[in-house]
């Protein structure tokens, strides 16, 4: 039998990544602002008037810390140029620095989407199984759809973290076991020791992928270390949400070098200049973190107290930037009557569906939302035609965690 020649194994290569360039050009990248916006348009929402309350995509109603909007001031003119100016190059060592890691464990995108989808198409197929909360983030979900990999959701604990010992179990031939940390929707933590279970004893060649994308407004520690370690483990971060940078895009996967190259052949744009230095500003700026975090939290446990004392139900410990409500009705029936009321809030997981995430915006937010909020759920509950067909709601997958 011939043996390829080395111009035809370069051929052949060239063809695959050509072929999983065009795949990933044709597949649509689920983020938190794409699926809010669904949402959105699917209740006919249009364009949102001027003095709308909008808590529902987990946004920083902050925004980039002044340090940043002054660097992406400051480089606007460069705008019509890509980045010859080292910026990629400089945030990428500074980042890595910072955090006890080589430049090669970093590879930044715009936004932390972009190596989720891109981890789950790698990692995941026919025979390699995603694993995966329910209810979390449902990207990496969207993603195995279309690696037409099988999918396992394990409820969450009690408490409201990943059961990871059930998530290990679930699938012997896993690709994939993905945690969200602190979760989304819930806000809830994962204990880092039960993470580090899951490493240890996962399947035999599936990779963890922990998504820290909230990870900054909890105490919790990361798992970054786990990388410098050199485990079969991709960390996730975002400049989004304690950083207010979600509408500039900048998110990095933090991982082995031989896993970032498995993400290389699904396509990666180039940085915006903009990203990448109002990124290194906000890095720089040492007191944003724990101001942004205690200013985030005081609106959050204020919300959360004012709940319960109303006789309200909160679903579980949030300690991120959302949490969760049983409302005790359709869900989708509150979101619809807190539009009326210029309040717009959502989204509901499948799982749950009479339950609502909330964003935690300002404290001028937050008093709109509570305002509004007891306006909707004093008032009787509406059955829409959907629910009347559809018959009682939450006898099984409605049920809470007691």
């Amino acid at each position: 039998m011939t043996e390829p020649s080395s111009d035809s194994a370069l051929m052949d290569r060239r063809a695959l990544l050509r072929t999983a360039a065009f795949a990933a050009a044709a597949i649509p990248i689920a983020s938190e602002a794409t699926l809010a916006q669904a949402k959105m348009a699917s209740q006919s929402m249009g364009v949102l008037p001027p003095d709308a309350v909008i808590i529902n995509a987990n946004e920083n109603p902050l925004g980039p810390c002044k340090a940043a909007c002054e660097a992406i001031t400051k480089i606007l003119p460069l705008g019509g140029r890509y980045d010859r100016m080292g910026e990629l190059n400089a945030l990428t060592n500074e980042y890595a620095a910072l955090h006890g890691l080589k430049p090669e464990n970093v590879a930044f995108y715009a936004g932390s989407s972009e190596p989720l989808h891109y981890t789950t198409l790698a990692f995941t197929g026919p025979g390699k199984g995603l694993v995966m909360a329910d209810p979390s983030y449902e990207s990496a979900n969207m993603a195995a759809q279309i690696s037409k990999a099988p999918v396992k959701k394990v409820p969450l604990t009690k408490a409201y973290s990943h059961d990871v010992k059930a998530m290990v179990a679930a699938d012997p031939n896993a690709g994939l076991i993905y945690i969200v940390n602190p979760n989304n929707p819930t806000g809830t933590i994962t204990p880092r020791e039960e993470i580090l279970w899951a490493l240890e004893n996962k399947p035999k060649g599936s990779i963890l992928l922990v998504d820290e994308a909230y990870i900054h407004l909890s105490d919790e520690q990361s798992v970054v270390d786990q990388v410098a370690a050199g485990k079969d483990i991709i960390v996730l971060r975002t400049f989004s949400k304690i950083y207010g940078m979600a509408g500039i895009r900048c998110g990095v996967a933090i991982a082995r070098p031989d896993l970032l190259d498995k993400l290389q052949p699904y396509y990666q744009n180039a940085m915006p200049v903009t990203a990448l230095v109002a990124a290194r500003a906000s890095l720089a700026d040492k007191d944003l973190i724990p101001t942004r975090k205690k200013w985030i939290a005081d609106s959050r446990v204020e919300t959360l107290a004012w709940l319960k004392s109303n006789g309200y139900k909160p679903v579980g410990t949030s300690v991120s930037n959302c949490f969760m409500i049983d409302t005790g009705r359709p869900a989708h029936t509150v979101i619809a009557a807190m539009q009326k009321e210029k309040v717009y809030i959502g989204r509901i997981w499948p799982v749950w569906p009479n339950a609502v995430r909330i964003s935690v915006g300002s404290p001028e937010d937050m008093a709109s939302f509570r305002t509004a909020f007891k306006k909707v759920m004093d008032a009787p509950a509406v059955a829409s035609n959907a629910d009347l067909k559809a018959g009682p709601v939450g006898v099984t997958h409605g049920k809470f965690l007691s």
